[in-house]
């Protein structure tokens, strides 16, 4: 009985703990985070697609720049959508050391969680010397493709268009990713020449959604360096199923050493939804009921 209950207790801690997360790879077998570390160490981009209000997709955010950092040291380069590109320089002053942590909120248009969320991280890049790149377009422009498609971004000033893709930009509306906003939003038209209505409304923010993407596609290929590691945060959604920034990265570069990281939420992280399959080189998987930062 004694020897028993001695094989029992192993098995009933490991039934009664609590993982806070667990990854998959691309098809759904169970892997390890020491094996997405190993394979973004190996990588010329990683993108960690994020959920903007998850603290486990942040602390592993973190975990994996540090990680990453022990093994490529000055060959690490961070950027993310956080960070508008009309920011880069209040960024970089911070970064470099240039400016104090009471002068950048001043300086930069910081998201409402960057304290918590964000912050870390970059000042893990202050601390160690490292760059980040501001890759997303200004949001202003991102609003006004939404609001009247890309034609309104032909008044723009020639300086700013610096600080997004180059025009004139294609945008492939039956891509599955921007199909699916289309779908969601009732919309289903795919020609810039749609008439006005609620499809050429969802057209049009999906439109958005490609400035958005093609511009941190082109800031990732503007400061990425051959020989280097470049880790790029945002949303799961810019890079899940190896598309928006992707596709647009294939365009310029095709052979480019690309792993991603999709982040999603499940009610058991020990079962994952064959949804998911295919959905990135690997797949984060966090409770549903996890707390969030806001």
């Amino acid at each position: 009985m004694r020897y028993l209950l001695l094989f029992l207790l192993p098995c009933f801690a490991f039934t009664s703990d609590k993982p806070a997360y667990q990854f998959y790879n691309q098809k759904l077998k169970t892997t390890s985070y020491q094996k997405v570390l190993k394979e973004a160490a190996g990588a010329d981009v990683v993108f960690f697609g994020e959920l903007h209000n998850n603290p486990i997709c942040h602390w592993l955010e973190l975990q994996l720049t540090k990680d990453l950092y022990e093994q490529r040291k000055e060959h690490l380069i961070l950027g993310a959508e956080m960070f508008e590109a009309d920011n880069q320089t209040a960024l970089s002053d911070y970064v470099s050391g240039k400016t104090t942590d009471k002068e950048f909120p001043k300086q930069a248009r910081l998201w409402n969680n960057y304290k918590t969320d964000y912050r870390p991280l970059v000042d893990f890049a202050r601390e160690h010397k490292l760059s980040v790149v501001a890759t997303n377009v200004p949001r202003r422009y991102a609003s006004a493709v939404a609001r009247h498609g890309l034609a309104s971004l032909d008044t723009v000033p020639t300086a700013q268009k610096a600080w997004m893709a180059p025009l004139p930009l294609t945008v492939d509306l039956t891509l599955p990713g921007y199909k699916a906003m289309l779908d969601m939003m009732h919309g289903d038209a795919v020609s810039p020449s749609a008439s006005k209505g609620p499809s050429d409304q969802a057209a049009n923010f999906a439109r958005a959604q490609a400035i958005k993407d093609a511009t941190m596609a082109h800031f990732i290929l503007q400061n990425r360096k051959p020989g280097s590691t470049f880790l790029h945060f945002n949303g799961s959604y810019h890079s899940n199923n190896f598309e928006g920034i992707i596709w647009y990265l294939r365009q310029k570069q095709p052979d480019l050493k690309i792993v991603t990281i999709a982040s999603v939420e499940v009610p058991d992280v020990a079962k994952p939804d064959k949804a998911n399959q295919n959905l990135a080189s690997f797949i984060l998987h966090i409770p549903a009921d996890m707390t969030k930062t806001y």
